[in-house]
């Protein structure tokens, strides 16, 4: 088994594609409309072929409510791994990320969190281990 696709939820497709393409650095991998529905996703550019995250409309009220539970909450929609959260830390901010925690010493690993523009958190995290 393979985990080949996974989703956060966003409230906007565009405003999303930008953040998730150029200011994190993700590659968009497909982008498909099919009467009014949007199918759309990125992927790591150092494994274009692996798993892909879908940015999903979140137009269901039960998930617009989720998303803006785990928001408020600060918890992080989507966690990804990195060789240096403090380098990626410097380079998204430069692009204008609106970073809520900076790069910090956790246990067994180093995590930064940046909001999406979308209405979710995302956290970076440097393994120690």
């Amino acid at each position: 088994m393979q985990i080949k696709l996974t989703k956060v939820y966003v409230d906007d497709h565009d405003k999303a594609l930008n953040f998730y393409t150029e200011v994190l650095g993700l590659t968009k991998k497909a982008d498909f409309r099919n009467s009014g529905y949007r199918w759309l996703t990125v992927a790591s550019p150092e494994d274009p072929d692996g798993p892909e995250l879908q940015l999903e409309l979140n137009s269901n009220p039960a998930t617009k409510a989720y998303q803006q539970a785990m928001f408020e909450q600060n918890q992080p929609a989507l966690i990804l791994h990195t060789k240096d959260v403090k380098a990626d830390h410097e380079r998204i901010k430069a692009k204008g990320g609106d970073f809520v925690m900076p790069p910090t010493d956790v246990t067994a690993s180093v995590i930064a969190q940046v909001k999406d523009t979308c209405g979710n958190l995302i956290q970076l995290v440097q393994p120690n281990w």
